[in-house]
């Protein structure tokens, strides 16, 4: 049952009044484009649910906005017909809306939101994910799963880029026809060499070099991950054009890192140049370098301070490249 709530118009002072915040500017200017959920507009904004909510509800009672259940989700739209705010009014918002420093940036996201309406696999996946841990099963873990998943991968040559000790080069390399790991640290290229020997994994080479001009040749692998190394580039954007510069047509970057964030602390502890990066930063870029078919999602939030969260992105470089 999908029941519509829709508040009457109110008066021309008022709405003045409620359009000279920006963020209700920022809410309007999102939602011209179509019907959001609380959820939904916090995944393109990342402000607090709360605040999103006081905003709606305040722009709902003087008439710019209206609600509609569906289902356990609300969805909220700008009011239309008989209902809407004064067009001059309205047109005054949306103009101001998309002068906003957040406009841009709002806009790729939204692009990424309504996309993913439309990936019905994914969203399965997220639902899959999230019921993993509700009952315990004898031998049922995400390690298990990884192993699996691993043994199904085609034979692929790959490169990790920023690799560390190669955690990840490792397991990669049990079932890919080559993979070549790539770190700035000797000691590191070392110690991935002596590792590779000692667990028999012939196809697993360690490289010294750095991000943004890694020692490969051109259009030599099917595969090209940065798995939370894009933080310690100088300069990430060259980094992706180095990954798009060895991979073959068609072939694919995957960047495992952090969304952007506000724990300074990351920089001493851990060395992090960058703190994180939005999405639509990482979109820019890859769209800048020629990528295609971009996806990116968040795939894991700590649940512990600072409350880090995960995104992957995902692009391919054109077949005809």
């Amino acid at each position: 049952m999908v029941v519509a709530h829709q508040p009457m118009k109110t008066d021309l002072l008022a709405s003045l009044r409620l359009i000279a915040d920006p963020t209700r500017l920022r809410l309007i200017a999102l939602l011209e484009k179509d019907e959001l959920s609380v959820n939904e507009i916090q995944e393109v904004t990342h402000m607090g649910q709360s605040r999103i909510s006081t905003h709606l509800a305040q722009l709902q009672k003087e008439g710019f906005v209206q609600s509609r259940r569906d289902g356990k989700r609300v969805y909220y739209g700008l009011c239309e017909g008989s209902q809407a705010p004064d067009t001059q009014v309205l047109q005054l918002a949306l103009k101001a809306g998309h002068t906003l420093e957040h406009f841009q940036a709002d806009s790729i996201n939204l692009g990424r939101i309504l996309d993913r309406r439309q990936n019905q696999a994914k969203l399965f996946f997220n639902q899959v994910a999230g019921r993993f841990d509700r009952r315990y099963g004898p031998g049922r873990s995400w390690q298990a799963f990884g192993q699996m998943l691993l043994r199904m991968m085609p034979a692929l040559d790959i490169a990790d880029l920023g690799s560390g000790e190669g955690l990840l080069a490792e397991l990669l390399a049990l079932n890919a026809k080559s993979v070549i790991a790539v770190d700035n640290s000797p000691s590191m290229v070392e110690y991935g060499k002596r590792k590779a020997q000692e667990n028999g994994l012939p196809h697993l080479y360690f490289r010294c070099g750095n991000l943004e001009d890694p020692p490969l040749d051109d259009a030599s692998v099917d595969v090209a991950i940065l798995s939370q190394a894009l933080h310690h580039a100088d300069d990430p954007s060259r980094a992706i054009a180095s990954a798009y510069r060895i991979l073959r047509p068609g072939g694919r970057l995957l960047i495992l890192d952090l969304l952007k964030h506000d724990f300074s602390d990351a920089r001493t502890l851990y060395g992090d140049l960058w703190l994180g990066f939005d999405e639509s930063e990482l979109v820019q870029w890859l769209e800048g370098t020629g990528f295609e078919s971009i996806d990116i999602e968040t795939v894991a939030k700590e649940e512990d301070p600072p409350f880090f969260q995960t995104i992957l992105a995902a692009a391919l470089r054109p077949a005809s490249a």
